[in-house]
């Protein structure tokens, strides 16, 4: 019976680990024009940011593309208005948010 208890235990344990890890994320992809030669120091300065989970730089129409996360969509709102938009030497940005059900 010990060790059935024991099994059990760990069962639990392994599923409420689960539960926490398995927070559904608001997740928005913010696509950035910025000024002609500050794309390194727009990505390091993005990089900082907490919410920030992947930055790359690209070719074509937008210079800079960045994967935001957080629980709370309206702070991810806050996050890409009164942070990442105010970046010195962002143009222009456009942001991609995932239908929920639709991944």
């Amino acid at each position: 019976m010990n060790k059935l208890k024991q099994i059990f235990i760990n069962l639990l344990f392994i599923l409420n680990n689960d539960l926490v890890t398995c927070d559904i994320m608001a997740t928005a992809y913010v696509l950035i024009n910025c000024e002609l030669g500050k794309e390194e120091t727009i990505i390091e300065n993005l990089k900082h940011l907490d919410s920030v989970k992947e930055v790359y730089g690209t070719f074509g129409a937008y210079d800079i593309i960045a994967k935001i996360e957080h629980a709370e969509k309206e702070k991810l709102r806050e996050i890409i208005i009164w942070s990442i938009r105010k970046i010195e030497y962002i143009r222009s940005t456009l942001t991609l948010m995932g239908i929920e059900g639709q991944n």
